[in-house]
């Protein structure tokens, strides 16, 4: 009887290892349910990231029209700009020189005249800035200059009518004067000759 005894603690003891292999086997099916669920989720995931790839992210010849059609448009507004800037470097402006009223006797008369006016230069506006730092360092100069040359002037010279070869004579005076040609034209302001 210890045998059989033997025989039941043997067959329990294999089928305590029978009944732990079907305890094992219970949790192993819902492992592979787990495993299962786990490789669909990485799947659709991976799928979803090509199908945004594929769609979403441009290629690269749309990369490439859109980088080359952005560096045309800074292009043309950069030039766009430098144009504009370059416009408003040339563009004319008016440089006041200030108020005259020479008394002197013109050559062949001996009659005392005067001559007022103001007088005015134009020049480019990218040389306005250089312009009032030379007028107003050599002021006196071309006071001095401008009032030779009005009374070595004769009276037909000085007539409204006759004005541009005195402009021309004051222009060149002006420029050289000034160490360069800044000046484009000079011109008459409230300009008149007096009898004295």
């Amino acid at each position: 009887m210890s045998a059989p005894k033997k025989t039941d603690d043997h067959a329990a003891a294999h089928g305590g290892k029978e009944a732990s292999k079907d305890s094992a086997a219970a949790p192993s099916g819902g492992g592979m349910m787990g495993k299962l669920m786990i490789g669909a989720f990485v799947s659709a995931v991976i799928i979803v990231e090509t199908m945004v790839f594929f769609f979403l992210v441009p290629s690269g010849k749309d990369v490439a029209a859109l980088a080359e059609s952005r560096l045309i448009e800074a292009a043309e507004a950069k030039g766009l700009a430098k144009s504009e800037s370059k416009e408003e470097e040339l563009k004319i402006v008016e440089f006041d020189l200030g108020a005259f009223g020479p008394s002197f006797i013109p050559v062949g008369s001996d009659v005392l005249h005067r001559v007022e006016f103001r007088l005015f230069g134009t020049l480019h506006a990218k040389d306005e800035a250089k312009m009032k730092a030379i007028f107003e360092e050599r002021q006196g100069r071309f006071r001095h200059r401008l009032n030779l040359e009005i009374r070595n002037a004769t009276i037909e010279e000085l007539q409204e009518n006759q004005l541009g070869l005195i402009q021309r004579r004051i222009l060149a005076t002006s420029n050289e004067l000034l160490g360069e040609a800044i000046l484009l034209s000079v011109g008459f302001q409230d300009y008149q000759v007096l009898d004295e």
